[in-house]
């Protein structure tokens, strides 16, 4: 099945493998609260215990350094896509409201990004996506 979006995580390569995963499930957070059709039904098992409802689409998990990062997330906010940042500092933190403020407090251009979530049109996806490669 094909779909007319993306849903897409990008990670910087040099992290440590909790980090990693970290960092998706709190970008993919991101999405899924602020896009919540892509959200299919709940689940059930054959004894009738639901689940909580997954994406209703693959999301897709690439790699790259600290400048295909960068170039991503610069290409993402001139085009207007919806994007989550996950930076270096949030490591640090340990609630939202830190996390925010830890955000807040540097300019887009001096984010030390170690994430990034988008979702949008595929094309556009692949477009911003250019240079990283699917983590492995």
């Amino acid at each position: 099945m094909t779909f007319p979006t993306k849903i897409a995580v990008l990670l910087r390569d040099d992290l440590a493998v909790w980090q990693r995963l970290n960092v998706t499930a709190f970008l993919v957070s991101g999405v899924a609260g602020t896009q919540p059709e892509l959200l299919g039904a709940d689940y059930a098992d054959a004894d009738g215990t639901r689940y909580l409802p997954m994406f209703g689409q693959p999301v897709l998990v690439f790699e790259g350094d600290a400048a295909v990062l960068s170039a991503a997330h610069g290409r993402a906010v001139e085009r207007g896509v919806a994007c989550a940042v996950f930076t270096e500092e949030l490591f640090k933190t340990g609630n939202d409201e830190d996390n925010r403020a830890a955000v807040r407090a540097v300019a887009r251009a001096g984010l030390n990004l170690v994430g990034i979530a988008l979702h949008g049109p595929k094309n556009a996806v692949d477009r911003i996506l250019k240079g990283a490669r699917l983590h492995g």
